[in-house]
């Protein structure tokens, strides 16, 4: 595609959504006026999406995870969000960020495949970017995921993948590290993105491979727990040493259950069963989420975050009773 073409794709998209906009309905990620009881709170301008494996709630005994423990304390959570099938990591990370099942953005497969090309369903990226001009920087840490890695002028995708020995948790908290430091030097840095991204999307598997190397009960198992731990600590650090903790959601979630290996070829459980937290600002603390919650509806929870709406028919739909009184949903740019 030549550089014009990748310039006019994110617009020709929104000419078509934005025409597409009044047969569409209510738009999905708006929310009725808050309470006026309610005290209004700040709202979040930067959500942080981690993306574990092999990770549930009998994964915190132990004391492995301190600091994840704290943020769902701080937060609001479920231990039984449902996945998708096939429940494996390819098909489960696309619907994470297409908001949409497996049998429509027709990922079925769970490995890169250049014949393929990259995934052609519209992404919460591409939602961000229409909505709001917001900006996405995704850290991958499998080469299957380089299939959702489409180049567009509002993300930037870093991969470190299971092929490279040297790649663990630490590594992928590194670059992250070196990103933001190339992004707020002035001088810029290569990437598409001019300025820190609004959604950090970051894939942590470590505890996970360990797991499934090792076994589910092992020194191994346990110490990739805590590497992850570590990892969302340092990610939260370096939002706080920019300033900008004060203005952040975390979601944190799973591809896949303890147990289960998402790399196989084919999926260790037909109906998986995930944890799903959100936590920071805008956030009632201390919830446990009461309504069924899909790993779908991630997508949308992270619009409503961010007082976007996606003006589209989306099967992802926000959490709404995670939310304090965050003001209403914004309009696209450009909407009169």
């Amino acid at each position: 595609m030549t550089p014009l073409l990748q310039k006019l794709h994110p617009i020709l998209l929104g000419l078509v959504l934005f025409a597409l906009a009044p047969m569409a309905g209510t738009p999905v990620s708006a929310a009725p006026p808050p309470d006026e009881d309610m005290e209004s709170v700040s709202q979040a301008d930067y959500v942080i999406l981690f993306a574990l494996e092999g990770f549930g709630q009998e994964s915190l005994t132990g004391g492995a995870m301190p600091h994840l423990d704290k943020l769902i304390k701080e937060g609001a959570v479920t231990w039984t969000a449902s996945g998708v099938k096939p429940a494996l990591r390819l098909p489960t990370m696309a619907s994470l960020i297409t908001g949409m099942p497996v049998e429509k953005h027709g990922i079925t497969w769970n490995f890169f495949e250049i014949s393929r090309g990259y995934s052609r369903s519209p992404s919460l990226y591409d939602y961000l970017d229409l909505s709001g001009g917001r900006d996405s920087a995704i850290f991958y840490m499998d080469e299957s995921l380089y299939q959702l890695a489409r180049p567009e002028p509002y993300t930037d995708h870093q991969l470190c993948g299971a092929l490279r020995p040297e790649c663990n948790s630490a590594k992928i908290t590194a670059y992250i590290r070196q990103y933001f430091e190339k992004a707020t030097s002035g001088h810029g840095y290569g990437h598409a993105i001019p300025s820190l991204p609004h959604l950090l999307v970051v894939h942590l598997p470590e505890a996970g491979r360990a797991g499934v190397a090792h076994g589910w009960d092992s020194q191994e198992y346990r110490a990739g727990l805590t590497a992850v731990d570590s990892a969302i600590r340092s990610v939260t650090e370096i939002f706080a040493h920019y300033k900008l903790w004060d203005r952040t959601t975390v979601i944190i979630t799973s591809l896949s259950e303890k147990g289960s290996d998402p790399g196989s070829e084919t999926p260790g459980t037909d109906s998986p069963v995930l944890p799903w937290i959100v936590s920071g600002t805008g956030i009632q603390p201390g919830q446990q989420i009461r309504r069924p919650v899909s790993i779908i509806d991630t997508g949308a929870t992270v619009m409503r975050i961010l007082g976007l709406d996606t003006h589209t028919e989306w099967d992802s739909k926000p959490v709404e009773e995670v939310l304090q009184a965050v003001p209403p949903a914004q309009p696209p740019v450009g909407t009169p």
